[in-house]
């Protein structure tokens, strides 16, 4: 097996200090039986801890290069992982996600979603999993910094629902 065609492994975690308030996520891209590693985590200036779970999941895929890659994504997020593994996200995605929330993340991952093989794992979080410890980490410490930027989306949402 190439280097090209060995597993993914994704491992994904969001935050946000106060729900909503500042948040963040942080990501560990792995290639499995390899030394190779990414790290990766972006802070946000008012969102939710579950955009910023959906949110690392994406971002991590879409920076796959290499379509219909196997990958396996690791999240302590029950309402991610729930979401997509019970097929909830498609029967939304079907009703255009009326009364749902994050429309705009839902559709933005279906799109990366049919470019890959993939496979949900949910995982405890805080239960000293190396990984989920590491991305905890990043979100937490990406939710903290001064260069937050705008999650236009909720913060335009927000104004009429906070």
């Amino acid at each position: 097996m190439s280097k090209a065609d060995k597993e993914i492994l994704l491992y994904t975690d969001g935050s946000s200090i106060g729900n909503p308030g500042p948040g963040g996520y942080g990501i560990i891209m792995e290639l499995k039986g390899t030394t190779y590693k990414k790290e990766f985590s972006k802070g946000f200036r008012h969102t939710t801890n579950n955009r910023m779970e959906l949110m690392a999941i994406i971002v991590g895929l879409e920076s796959i290069k290499k379509e219909f890659s196997k990958v396996t994504v690791y999240s302590d997020s029950k309402y991610v992982v729930d979401s997509i593994n019970k097929k909830w996200v498609f029967e939304w995605q079907k009703k255009g996600f009326k009364g749902k929330k994050n429309p705009d993340l839902w559709e933005r991952f279906i799109r990366v979603y049919k470019r890959y093989h993939l496979d949900f794992i949910w995982i405890k979080g805080h239960n000293s999993h190396p990984q989920n410890e590491r991305c905890d980490f990043l979100a937490n410490t990406a939710a903290k910094k001064d260069d937050l930027i705008n999650d236009e989306y909720y913060e335009n949402i927000s104004k009429y629902n906070d």
